[in-house]
Parts: structure tokens; C-alpha cells; sequence
């Protein structure tokens, strides 16, 4: 089996599953953000009294941080009274962060797991060799009331990046290139198993940026081996013990893409889909193009490591007149 179909199988009391098998598994962790208010409706109106373990949920407050409208203000409204009548350990309020980071950050993301949000990006957390997936409201409010959840066993997806990345080619470029040739209906309810050298190698934030944007290609999960980066980081964070679940040599992929990191160059995303991707090269070719406003940061590419290069990159320059530069921390 898979490391994947392990979790599941474990998660669901089972010695084995098999592709297109449907499984009722307990989820280790399930994360609310602020857009889905619903979930607490759903919840009481599906009979919910209590959450099943106030440890093992949280609401983040990170899509609307701080409050645009007044509704936004009263799901957060709402939402903190939920989570405090039901003493939940784990509430990330607005000046916490976005979810998928801050949730590793406080520990609650290992090998092994299955996390649900949410929230599509969920993915991410296969950096950390997790099982991440997102889900809506009632659902949400099913794994509150139970802490179990129904999953389909999903193809696997091996895609393989070899190779040392040139200078100026980051893992948001990668992933691009990716998707590029997989396209944003390549892998819907499958899973995206990253492998190779360049992921061996890999630190933490250029495996969460990848893994974040399996979701891209239509994935329910993604994975990637943990790698020593990966288990030093968990190690000294992990709220609960953790096993890496690790893929049986000879398994066969339902389909395998490999890609040559060395011959990649630096990738943009072109309207009017996250798949028309050119490189930079051939942008720059069709002559000057007049920027309005630059935005870095968000769950792909918000970490310090990512602030960083772009502040190396932005030293001494200014921003133009009427030209604006947001940024959001992770």
C-alpha cells in the first residue's frame, strides 16, 4: 500500500483499503476558518451539544483579519461564544495568522494524521506526511459531533521532481510548472504523491508551497515523504506522538509524471486561469506590462523564508506613485 491508504486504513480500523473504497476514519484534527459560520449552525441543527474533543478542533480567524463588513464581525462574534462554551484549547483569533501555518507552527500537524478544514488548501499539510483535505460546513459539523468523517480512497498520483533548481527558481515556480502539464482538472479527487530528489531535499516552507497547490490540480490530497527538515521541525513541536507511515517498495502509481527541475526557469500564472502558465522570459518578450499593485505572501508563499528572498530582492528600491505592495505574512 501507500503511505496514504495506510493512514486511511489505520484511521478506519482496517488492515487494508483499496482505490474507490468509501471509509468511515477518525480525523486527529479538524480546523473551522471564519468564512463558515455555517458549520455552528450545522452543528445544532444536526443535534451537536458539546464537540467530541475540545483539543482536537479550532476556529481560525484569517480571511477576514481584521473584519470588512459587519457580517464578517458577527461570524467572528458567533464563533468565539462556540469556542468558548465549548473550552476549545486550540482558537487562533485575527492576530494569530493563516491556518495552514500556523497550526504546524503550533504543533498540531505530524505524520500520520488526517486533518480536515475548512478550507481547499488543506492540502498543504502533506509536507509533513499528513493526510490534509478540506471539506464544507456539514461535514465539518459531522466531525465535530463524532470526530469521524467518510473518505473515498483516492488514486495516487506520482509526480517526481528531480534535479537542483537554478537560481531564481523557487518552489512556487515548480509547482507552476507542474501544473502546467497536469492542468486544473488533471488530478480532481486524486492524490499527488511529490517525490524525487528536489522534495528529499526540500526545507519545510518549499514543501508546504508545493503540497499547498496540489488543490490546484483539482487534488484531495497531496503527500510527500518526511525528510529529516521535516521530522526536526515536528519533533520539536509535536502536541502528540506520531508514526511515518512510509509507501511499499514496487507500489504502482495510477499515473507518474516526471519533471526536471534544473531546466525550469522562474513561471507566472496568466490570466484567466490558474493553468495558463508561460515563463517569465516569454512575458517579458511581448514587452512592458504596467503593475497596479504586488501582493506576497497568503498560505502558498507567506513564510519568513519567503518575506525574506523578497526583501533581499526589494533592498534600496522604491515603490512608485499610485503603485501599491501588499503583504501578508503567513
Amino acid at each position: 500500500m501507500h503511505a496514504i491508504e495506510k493512514i486511511f486504513a489505520k484511521h478506519a480500523g482496517k488492515s487494508t483499503v483499496e482505490t474507490g473504497e468509501i471509509v468511515m476514519a477518525k480525523v486527529d484534527f479538524a480546523e473551522i476558518n471564519d468564512l463558515y459560520l455555517q458549520t455552528v449552525y450545522s452543528f445544532y441543527e444536526m443535534g451537536g451539544e458539546k464537540v467530541w474533543d475540545n483539543t482536537r478542533c479550532a476556529f481560525v480567524f484569517d480571511h477576514y483579519a481584521p473584519c470588512p463588513t459587519i457580517k464578517s464581525a458577527q461570524n467572528h462574534k458567533e464563533m468565539r461564544e462556540f469556542a468558548q462554551k465549548n473550552n476549545l484549547k486550540y482558537h487562533f483569533d485575527t492576530n494569530a495568522g493563516v491556518c495552514h501555518q500556523v497550526m504546524p507552527e503550533a504543533g498540531l500537524i505530524y505524520p500520520g494524521m488526517i486533518v480536515v478544514a475548512t478550507d481547499s488548501h488543506t492540502t498543504t499539510h502533506g509536507a509533513f506526511g499528513a493526510v490534509g483535505t478540506g471539506c464544507g460546513a456539514t461535514d465539518m459539523a459531522t466531525i465535530l459531533m463524532t470526530g469521524e468523517l467518510w473518505f473515498r480512497i483516492p488514486e495516487i498520483i506520482e509526480v517526481r521532481l528531480e534535479g537542483e533548481a537554478p537560481k531564481g527558481v523557487y518552489p512556487k515556480d515548480v509547482i507552476l510548472a507542474v501544473l502546467s502539464k497536469i492542468r486544473a482538472d488533471g488530478a480532481v479527487y486524486k492524490a499527488i504523491d511529490f517525490t524525487g530528489s528536489y522534495v528529499e531535499n526540500l526545507n519545510v516552507a518549499g514543501r508546504m508551497t508545493i503540497c499547498n497547490m496540489a488543490v490546484e490540480m483539482g487534488a484531495k490530497t497531496a503527500y510527500m515523504q518526511p525528510n529529516q527538515a521535516v521530522l526536526d521541525y515536528v519533533k520539536k513541536r509535536a502536541v502528540r506522538p506520531y508514526e511515518v507511515e512510509y509507501t511499499d517498495p514496487g507500489y504502482q502509481y495510477s499515473e507518474s509524471y516526471t519533471f526536471d527541475v534544473s531546466k525550469l526557469e522562474p513561471e507566472l500564472s496568466c490570466p484567466s486561469s490558474v493553468e495558463n502558465v508561460h515563463t517569465l522570459s516569454s512575458v517579458v518578450a511581448q514587452g512592458p506590462v504596467k503593475l497596479n499593485q504586488g501582493y506576497i505572501g497568503s498560505c502558498t508563499g507567506g513564510r519568513v523564508e519567503d518575506i525574506a528572498i523578497a526583501a533581499k530582492i526589494l533592498k534600496g528600491r522604491h515603490i512608485p506613485e499610485y503603485t501599491r505592495l501588499v503583504v501578508i505574512s503567513a
